[in-house]
């Protein structure tokens, strides 16, 4: 006992001191103290519960258990050489799921719109031309984002759940020769999927730039960003990689990267230049501290990863397109119709169905949720009142899955005395 007071009574001393020199601090400092307001302490009161809810929506949707537990693995240091290990797994994990051999692939730490940002900072200076295929919300958002970098807009619209031509989009490079065109392969607001063919191949013979929106179609579709010419590409992890959100897969081509390293003036960005995060990334050769990755995060989407490839993309493909036939073959028995008429147009992983005149699309919603615990989602910008959007992507894209949004599909319109 005599031994253990010894031992504490030096410590007791010190802690004296310091929390006099900490009053002594305060005093001098002139800082009032006074009584902590409680008003707000109950607002993370106990212990967190969330409901149990099938994402059936435009996203995000549920992920893999697996992808869920990686999150509660112990936390690493972001500049420590094992979690350094996991984002040169995440690199190369990309590197597939893109189809590509850049070396200049990595997660954006921020959801799909930091990825949208990310390169349309990175990739276009004042005055630059960027020809912006809108075909929906995600291409008037990106209009508007060139339009802050202080871009040169040439905004080409087509109407809701249509697509953009081969020869539309030639006579807009033709004419203003950009530095940029951006295309969303997967229009999640009206259900459409932009075709690429021959795109790549155009964009080289006019110096431009060819940037995809993936956020909602990439692991649901075929995307070959060598073969295909693409330069830039960002997406979203909680789509069709079944990810949480909060990391943009992002992918930048050989064109891309000595486009940006010409620039003549840096990114108006810090926390999304490129230069810096890739130099976290191992781009260059070393690794420099930019900012604290988000840990557990990727975490989930090196487990995400791991998946696609050991599924394989052609089976994760195949298996989209299998659930997106199951469902409009149930659509259709109800005598639901798709919004996207051609069916070249139509994208498979968020399907947009035409709400049939006299029908309260919202009380279906609803219903879907209140009886089973179902996300159906309505329509958004030019879509909003005129559609309901159901997501099949990744782990949610399974036969069972499909046969529940059918059945309360059936319910909501029999209750609304529609079948």
């Amino acid at each position: 006992m005599k031994q253990a007071q010894k031992l504490v009574a030096p410590l007791a001393e010190a802690f004296a001191k310091r929390s006099f020199a900490s009053q002594r601090f305060a005093a001098r400092a002139a800082e009032e103290v006074v009584a902590v307001d409680n008003a707000a302490r109950k607002g993370c009161d106990g212990v967190l519960e969330v409901p149990s809810r099938l994402l059936m929506g435009p996203g995000p949707a549920n992920a893999y258990p697996r992808i869920l537990n990686a999150q509660a693995l112990p936390l690493l240091g972001h500049m420590h050489p094992p979690f350094l290990k996991i984002m040169d797994e995440l690199s190369e994990g990309l590197r597939y799921t893109f189809q590509t051999k850049s070396k200049y692939t990595l997660m954006v730490s921020g959801t799909g719109h930091a990825g949208m940002e990310a390169a349309i900072a990175n990739l276009v200076e004042p005055g630059d031309k960027v020809v912006v295929g809108n075909a929906g919300i995600w291409g008037e958002r990106v209009g508007i984002l060139s339009r802050r970098y202080n871009a040169e807009v040439i905004e080409l619209k087509t109407p809701a759940g249509t697509t953009f031509s081969y020869d539309t989009l030639k006579a807009a490079l033709t004419q203003h020769k950009p530095k940029l065109l951006f295309l969303c392969q997967g229009e999640s607001s009206t259900g459409t999927h932009q075709s690429l063919a021959g795109l790549g191949e155009l964009c080289r013979q006019t110096g431009t730039l060819l940037l995809v929106d993936t956020v909602c179609s990439l692991g649901g579709v075929p995307l070959f960003a060598d073969q295909w010419g693409v330069d830039c590409i960002y997406s979203g992890s909680q789509k069709c990689l079944s990810g949480p959100p909060g990391a943009a897969p992002f992918f930048l081509s050989e064109r891309a990267m000595e486009a940006l390293q010409k620039r003549k003036s840096p990114p108006a960005t810090y926390n999304l230049d490129m230069n810096l995060i890739g130099d976290y990334w191992g781009w260059f050769g070393k690794r420099s501290y930019h900012h604290t990755g988000p840990v557990s995060t990727f975490y989930a989407m090196r487990e995400a990863l791991a998946i696609v490839s050991e599924e394989g993309l052609e089976n994760l493909w195949k298996r989209h397109q299998e659930m997106h036939h199951r469902l409009w073959d149930g659509l259709r028995s109800m005598g639901l119709k798709p919004f996207v008429e051609k069916d070249e147009d139509r994208l498979i992983t968020v399907n947009t169905i035409k709400v049939p005149e006299g029908v309260d699309w919202a009380a279906l919603v609803k219903n879907a949720m209140d009886t089973y615990s179902l996300e159906i989602a309505g329509g958004l910008g030019p879509t909003a009142g005129k559609v309901w959007r159901v997501g099949i992507m990744g782990f949610n894209a399974k036969p069972q899955n499909v046969d529940l949004v059918l059945h309360a599909f059936r319910d909501g319109l029999k209750r609304q005395g529609k079948l």
